[in-house]
């Protein structure tokens, strides 16, 4: 029996929304985390910017090839997302992102101290400034989740 453990709302990254959706294996961290999320166990933060990256990731071809799903689907389980989730429309914060690209992420996790972002992307999981508030999905299913 697993207990959940952290209380603290974590920003998603789209690389493991995405890996959740492709993994074949119903006990990996990415599934857990998509799961917990959609169960409304997990509490996490949403931007309308971070959800419309989701879905501008999700319709492309070749990931719509790999996952299946139509675009009502996708657009379903965004919707079931954004009605569980915080959402926030963060200023922009004063941190740069080590890419671009992650501003956005970056200003969500800027919002509030306790926030923890989740990401597969080793070139944010590496950035000094936001240590120990950048997690693997592996590290944060061990937090989010006592044995």
């Amino acid at each position: 029996m697993t207990r959940r453990v952290r209380l603290a709302p974590a920003i998603i990254d789209t690389n493991v929304l995405v890996a959740g959706l492709l993994s074949g294996n119903d006990q990996s961290p990415v599934v857990r985390i998509l799961d917990a999320m959609l169960a409304g166990w997990l509490p996490f933060v949403l931007s309308e910017e971070l959800l419309t990256e989701y879905r501008n990731v999700l319709l492309r071809p070749k990931l719509r090839k790999l996952h299946g799903l139509e675009v009502a689907e996708i657009d379903d389980i965004l919707t079931d997302l954004a009605q569980l989730a915080i959402v926030l429309a963060p200023p922009r914060g004063e941190q740069h992102a080590p890419d671009a690209g992650d501003q956005l992420l970056w200003n969500l996790l800027e919002a509030r101290s306790e926030f923890v972002l989740v990401t597969g992307d080793k070139l944010l999981l590496d950035d000094e400034a936001m240590a120990g508030r950048v997690l693997t999905p592996s590290e944060f299913m061990a937090e989010f989740f006592e044995a």
